[in-house]
């Protein structure tokens, strides 16, 4: 589009902003971190320095995540922190961009409204949205217009958004705030509960990425964590085994296959027959989490298979959805 600026893809997520810009694929992959001057009011880091800050900030500066459970819970950092990044993303661009933002498949119209708000404050010239598991299953190279069923199952960092997509829609979805965050969470109260030590969230994240699984494990593994020490009050080095891991991430991750069997089982009776041809397609960052594709291949019986770089599926899709702007032009907001 000349003369028009750039259209830009963005993955919205809880825990990383991914975008795509038509024409160049993926420029930027950034933790949705921001850390403000409580004083000030001003923006000190956003991204990948600001998450070094995360736990680690004096009184007057806050490092926080602006987006929860895959919607926005800071209005005004969310839209400071979309600023910066298109800022990235265009340089100095004339015109404003024309921007597409996935969001998860059971968000509200206020949710919705906040969402288009923001990024038109952070200098959208025009904002359109897309429901994650659509461009999920866009990313991952599924023909979606095609009148056959498919079931993407998306697991992000707030929100798993599982759906059974046909003829370019969802024809039934669900969204549940169990997902990479909650994963973590449910890490720390197990360290705590069973060794008497207090982690923080990033170290939590670092077991579950190395170590953690869902699904028994052939070799066990382990890793040396610090933390501080509930009784003394002082800092100290564990041992965590990943057998410990699949028993402190069992409950979240029968929640998520929970969701997948409600879905299922509200699936018109042709469609549940394609997904049972075509088995269930696995997305975003957390179905990375070791053995959770073969838990939920077990349970259902259905053929699982995680996408090609699962992570940016989200984004890629958007960034494909980008093609078909000039048809949304005429239609909708």
């Amino acid at each position: 589009m000349f003369g028009f600026g750039q259209d830009i893809g963005i993955d919205l997520g809880t825990a990383t902003v991914i975008a795509y810009v038509k024409g160049k694929g993926i420029v930027l992959r950034e933790p949705s971190v921001v850390a403000v001057n409580n004083v000030t009011n001003e923006v000190l880091a956003v991204g990948q320095e600001a998450r070094k800050m995360l736990g680690r900030t004096p009184g007057n500066i806050v490092a926080t995540r602006p987006l929860r459970d895959g919607v926005i819970s800071d209005y005004t950092v969310t839209e400071k922190m979309l600023k910066h990044f298109i800022g990235k993303v265009c340089g100095k661009f004339v015109f404003a961009p024309r921007i597409m933002i996935c969001i998860p498949s059971r968000v509200t119209e206020v949710e919705k409204k906040a969402v288009i708000d923001a990024a038109t404050q952070a200098g959208a010239r025009r904002v359109y949205l897309i429901e994650e598991p659509i461009a999920a299953a866009i990313g991952a190279g599924i023909d979606i217009s095609r009148p056959c069923g498919n079931m993407i199952v998306d697991i992000g960092g707030g929100t798993t958004d599982i759906a059974v997509i046909a003829l370019g829609g969802s024809v039934v979805s669900t969204s549940i705030k169990v997902a990479g965050d909650k994963l973590d969470e449910y890490i720390v109260k197990y360290v705590k509960k069973k060794h008497n030590v207090m982690i923080g969230e990033r170290t939590a994240e670092d077991l579950k990425i190395n170590i953690g699984c869902v699904y028994p494990k052939i070799q066990d593994t382990e890793m040396e964590i610090r933390g501080r020490d509930l009784i003394t009050g002082l800092p100290k080095t564990i041992k965590i085994h990943s057998s410990e891991m699949m028993e402190a991430l069992k409950e979240p991750a029968d929640m998520i296959i929970d969701a997948v069997h409600s879905v299922l089982e509200r699936t018109p009776p042709e469609l549940a027959a394609d997904i049972s041809d075509r088995g269930i397609y696995m997305t975003g960052g957390g179905c990375l989490i070791d053995g959770l594709d073969k838990l939920l291949q077990e349970r259902t019986g259905i053929n699982v298979m995680v996408a090609d770089d699962a992570i940016s599926c989200v984004a890629l899709g958007t960034g494909k959805a980008l093609d078909n702007l000039d048809i949304l032009d005429g239609r909708k907001k």
